[in-house]
Order: C-alpha cells, then sequence, then structure tokens
C-alpha cells in the first residue's frame, strides 16, 4: 500500500489521548501513516503502539520548526502530500490549529475557536454527547466517503500495553508481595488537574476510603504523578505509594489489579481503556461527555455533587466482595 502520511496534533490530555485511541486505530486502518505530535508522556503512554510520536516543543517557533522537519520527512515519503490534507488537529483550540499551519501544512479539524480559516479542511462539530464520539467522527470527517458514515465506535479502547511496560509492572507485584496469592491489590487515583466550572474534579472522600479499606485487610496502591508524591505520602499513610511510575508501566498495573477507584482523571480513562475493573467517582464532571469508556465499568455520580463515602465503599463491596 502507498504511504500516506498525516501528521496528528494529539490533545493536551492523557485523558482526551486515551479517549482518542479508537480514532487514531481508525485513520490508520483507512490507510494513513501516523506521525503524532504531543506532550512529553505521550511516547510513553502510547509505547504499545507503532505510531511514531514526536514531543511538543514549548514556544511556537520551536513548535513550527518541528512540524516543518515532519513535514519534509512525510513528503520525502509521499509525494503527494503537499497537495492534499496532510494534519489533523484532534484539540479543538486556535493555537493547534495555528502552529500546524505555520508550519505549512493543510490542516483538518473541527470548525470551532475561530479558527476556520486555517482549516483546509472544516469538519462540522460532532453531536455526539461523549468525547471519545466527538474523536471518532473527526476522524470520518477526514476519511470521507464511506468511511465516516455508518460506523459507531467500539464497545472498549482495548488500549495497547508494550511488553516492556508489562514486566515492569510484573516486577514491581512481585518485589511488593501484591500477587494474587496474597490477595493483590487495589489502585485508587485521588488526582486530577484542572476545574469543571471552577469546582474541583478531586473527590474528596478518598483518604477515608483508602483508610477503611486498608482496615480492612486490603492492599491500597497509590501512584502519584509529577508533584504529586508529597501530598499522596502524607494523606495516605497507609496506602503502597509508588513514585516515578512510568506511564505506560503504570497502565500495566492498572490492568492487572483487582479493582481501581478513580475520579475525573487520565489514570482513570488509562484503567477503563485497559479493561480493568473501575469505580469511577465524578462529581462536578459532566457525565455524558466524559465518564471513563468501556463494559467494565461502576459509574457513581451525584452532579454536582459528590458520592458519599459510604457509597463508594457499599460499591467496592458489591463489585468487588467482602
Amino acid at each position: 500500500m502507498t504511504s500516506r502520511p498525516l501528521i496528528v496534533r494529539l490533545c493536551n490530555w492523557i485523558g482526551d489521548v486515551v479517549l482518542g485511541l479508537p480514532a487514531l486505530q481508525r485513520l490508520q486502518d483507512a490507510g494513513y501513516d501516523l506521525h503524532l505530535y504531543g506532550k512529553g508522556w505521550a511516547p510513553t503512554l502510547l509505547s504499545g503502539y507503532d505510531w511514531p510520536v514526536t514531543v511538543r516543543a514549548k514556544t511556537l517557533r520551536e513548535q513550527v520548526r518541528q512540524l516543518k522537519a515532519i513535514r519534509q520527512q512525510c513528503a520525502a515519503r509521499d509525494p503527494g502530500f503537499g497537495r492534499r490534507i496532510n494534519a489533523l488537529a484532534m484539540p479543538n483550540s486556535f493555537s493547534s490549529a495555528l502552529e500546524l499551519r505555520l508550519a505549512g501544512l493543510s490542516v483538518a479539524g473541527f470548525a470551532k475557536d475561530g479558527r476556520s480559516l486555517m482549516l483546509g479542511q472544516r469538519i462540522a462539530p460532532a453531536t455526539g454527547p461523549h468525547a471519545l464520539e466527538s474523536f471518532w467522527a473527526l476522524a470520518g470527517g477526514l476519511i470521507g466517503g464511506a468511511g465516516s458514515s455508518g460506523m459507531a465506535p467500539p464497545e472498549s479502547i482495548a488500549m495497547r500495553i508494550a511488553a516492556p511496560a508489562r514486566l515492569r509492572a510484573q516486577a514491581l507485584v512481585a518485589e511488593r508481595g501484591w500477587t494474587a496469592e496474597r490477595g493483590g491489590y487495589f489502585c485508587i487515583a485521588p488526582f486530577a488537574a484542572g476545574t469543571v466550572h471552577k469546582l474541583d474534579k478531586r473527590w474528596p472522600g478518598f483518604p477515608e476510603l483508602a483508610q477503611r479499606l486498608v482496615a480492612s485487610g486490603l492492599t491500597v496502591v497509590v501512584c502519584p504523578g509529577p508533584g504529586e508524591a508529597e501530598v499522596a505520602r502524607s494523606a495516605y499513610p497507609q496506602a503502597e505509594v509508588v513514585e516515578n511510575l512510568p506511564l505506560d508501566a503504570y497502565a500495566a498495573l492498572l490492568q492487572a489489579s483487582r479493582g481501581v477507584i478513580a475520579n475525573d482523571t487520565g489514570p482513570g480513562h488509562i484503567a477503563a481503556a485497559t479493561g480493568a475493573p473501575l469505580i469511577s467517582v465524578l462529581g462536578p464532571t459532566k457525565v455524558e461527555q466524559w465518564r471513563p469508556w468501556g463494559p467494565n465499568i461502576t459509574l457513581l455520580s451525584a452532579r454536582p455533587d459528590w458520592p458519599t463515602v459510604d457509597q463508594v465503599e457499599a460499591a467496592v463491596r458489591t463489585r468487588f466482595g467482602r
């Protein structure tokens, strides 16, 4: 098959990139040779895939330089690269379209955020309620023709995890004694970046829940991200804290756990994408748009308020037994 390179500007949040995986796979299945461009954590998160990922520079000048270099590489492989739509902006932001356009690329994207004039292909914003459905529709709009309609997104994301990441997680479990023979372990993901309508996305009941679960004899694991380790150690003294775990190994650890309890956060979406048994605790988050995607999820929401600790503990007991 003739190479048809496509430069894809990834979203800026881990959860968004995870929810965009079916769309990326759809593009690859349609014959596109994907070249991804995103945050510093993107190569590790996507290590289970064969897509090259370039880490996005900090300044616009450097971003344009990087994208021009990728453009030249793609043009060398495909003589028709410059005569067609050759880039996709997955975020809806003005800046994501701008950096691609300044690099001389012909960009497809949703016609939002006042960026229509920078788009070579303006795709009507998706009407589906969920973010994954929007990304799926974006890919379909680029593909066009018969590939743009009649296909529903998959029921599960089935995120791929690289073999070295699995081995690292298995070694950690063996080293810490969290094996199934010793009762296994539960992961909690209590951190979350950003807000929803200026309301915190972090469920305030996590410290009490962790204390109750550990008191009942369960092993609770917390894997803090950058800048979260000190809070993890102080707020969860009874839990097993794992620092500096790469995202792909974290995904493998989540998948192999007895269960995961998470609020609206990237690791929650990763857990759902790997098929891990997940209890998703949501507060102000718009459930129909940002709930984790998959069949193995128990969803607890009292929007805009939070479920109580008793309600979440009861869900854990019901789902996983005493």
